[in-house]
């Protein structure tokens, strides 16, 4: 590549919303870095999206902020913490900034933020006219593409190369022993296969109904003779203790036991994983693991949908989506979805994708 960009040696990523998202950026940093091999490249990302760093090989360094353009109202009123923002941007002496932003986002806040702290290269794509803020503005795209066709579509626009549109991920090795350790305390012996059950999301509008998850588990235990192994944050410690009564003796609780990347190795280590539109969605598609997801109504599919794992997508056409809602106040009609359907989608899955083994771990220092 030529001009300005070709000569840019410290560039800021920024990616400031959630876990999933963070995970989607991996084929633009994949792409920054072989075009721009010689660079150092700054991920900046919410303070719940730097857990996904871990998995992004490509990244150097990592700046944790929650910004005011990001926020729901709960950040204070403090002038004196924005201004911080600008000093911690220059003092990273940074040559470029990628603003990565969602279809109903704006770039034009990060990126004067960024030109008040010096930056001298900012790209983003914008759908309103933001004067001067953008060096290098990308046309907007249709709303339904998919995200991560959105992001690599934009740098494109300043002249870098793509050679490969799919997600992926690295698995930390350290991640893979200590998933395989946690497995193995609990009965699951090394290569065994098992379910993965990720039941919950962030916002109750995309979370299928736990006893219906249970059930469809259960259903599929049954058939396979394989073990259910649940998936959570420590928040979730609270409800889960229904879904594990019901699942029995199938059930491996290792709810709030595990970081992101021990979740990672689990998905890459599973024959199936059972999941709701969350980040997990997002790492079984980067490690090409076979997935029955239950998409609620709240976004368009095409935008945040696997596109290269093995998968089958459940849901019910409502009017009322796409909602962008944390809170549905229609009985969840959009994932109205028997569990001996999702079991159904899940057997057909298995038996289209064949004997899948477990992942084979791979060496350190590639990637997923």
């Amino acid at each position: 590549m030529n001009g300005p960009w070709a000569e840019a040696r410290r560039l800021l990523v920024m990616r400031l919303d959630n876990i999933g998202d963070v995970v989607m950026t991996g084929a633009v940093l994949r792409a920054l870095k072989e075009n721009l091999s010689g660079a150092s490249i700054t991920l900046m990302a919410s303070p719940g999206g730097k857990e996904a760093a871990p998995l992004l090989p490509w990244v150097d360094e990592v700046l944790a902020w929650r910004v005011l353009w990001q926020d729901l109202g709960r950040l204070s009123f403090d002038p004196a913490r924005e201004l911080e923002l600008i000093g911690a941007l220059r003092e990273g002496s940074y040559d470029a900034a990628i603003i990565l932003t969602s279809f109903k986002q704006t770039p034009h806040p990060a990126g004067y933020a960024c030109y008040l702290a010096g930056i001298p290269l900012r790209l983003g794509e914008s759908k309103e006219w933001g004067g001067g803020v953008l060096t290098d503005e990308a046309p907007s795209v249709p709303d339904e593409l998919h995200q991560v066709e959105r992001n690599l579509r934009m740098i494109e626009h300043a002249g870098f190369r793509v050679e490969d549109r799919s997600l992926n991920i690295h698995v930390p090795e350290e991640a893979r022993r200590t998933a395989a350790e946690l497995l193995e305390a609990r009965g699951v012996t090394a290569h065994a296969p098992y379910v993965l059950l990720n039941p919950w999301a962030s916002a109750q509008a995309r979370t299928y109904p736990t006893h219906r998850f249970a059930l469809a588990a259960r259903l599929l235990a049954a058939e396979t003779g394989w073990p259910v192994v649940v998936s959570g944050t420590e928040a979730d410690r609270s409800r889960s203790g229904e879904l594990l009564g019901a699942l029995g003796d199938r059930g491996v609780d290792l709810v709030g036991a595990t970081s992101l990347s021990e979740l990672a190795a689990l998905v890459e280590g599973a024959r199936l994983v059972l999941t709701n539109n969350t980040s997990t969605m997002h790492l079984l598609d980067a490690l090409r693991t076979p997935g029955v997801v239950l998409f609620s109504g709240t976004e368009l599919e095409e935008q945040w949908r696997p596109r290269d794992a093995p998968h089958r997508l459940l849901r019910r056409e409502t009017w009322c989506s796409p909602c962008y809602a944390f809170t549905c106040p229609y009985n969840l009609e959009c994932l109205d979805i028997p569990p001996e359907e999702v079991a159904k989608a899940g057997l057909s899955l298995l038996a289209e994708v064949g004997d899948r083994p477990a992942a084979v771990p791979h060496q350190e220092g590639t990637c997923a």
